[in-house]
């Protein structure tokens, strides 16, 4: 008998780069999220504040995942947040949970961090994220960052 194993993030590698560079969300929502070469070009400007990873499952990378760092949101240090900067799931690979696991990750991630809330913004629109992350607990603020929604979800 085999035993399924769970997916897993894993850092950015010369071996799973193509594979992540080659993600596509679906079409109607390419709107929502920039892609993965976007993120990794800002991770490579801003190592000390970006953690990329790519979700793998089995053998397959699935997903990419960005978290932030102890980002100034106001520019003079006085509002240092971290949270979820990107998510992208393969087009063909969504609703299977991979995205649920990459929030929880990422959460896990910054409570090791001690960080007390995972923050992140959203594009509104249909088909856009806000009821996925409204489902994983994340709770709407009235704030927003360039045109964007954000929220907050206390870990």
């Amino acid at each position: 008998m085999t035993t399924a194993r769970a997916p897993r993030l894993e850092k950015i590698t010369p071996a799973n780069l193509e594979a992540a560079l080659a993600l596509r969300v679906r079409p109607e929502q390419e709107f929502a999220v920039d892609p993965v070469a976007h993120s990794l070009a800002e991770a490579y400007v801003r190592p000390d504040k970006a953690w990329p990873r790519v979700i793998v499952d089995a053998d397959r990378v699935v997903g990419f995942v960005m978290a932030f760092l102890g980002f100034d949101w106001r520019d003079d240090g006085t509002d240092l947040r971290s949270g979820l900067w990107r998510l992208n799931i393969a087009a063909d690979e969504q609703g299977k949970g991979y995205g649920r696991f990459a929030v929880n990750a990422v959460a896990e991630e910054l409570r090791r961090r001690g960080t007390k809330a995972l923050h992140v913004t959203w594009h509104p629109g249909e088909h856009g994220p806000e009821d996925f992350y409204l489902a994983l607990g994340f709770e709407k603020t009235a704030e927003k960052v360039d045109e964007e929604h954000v929220g907050v979800l206390r870990l």
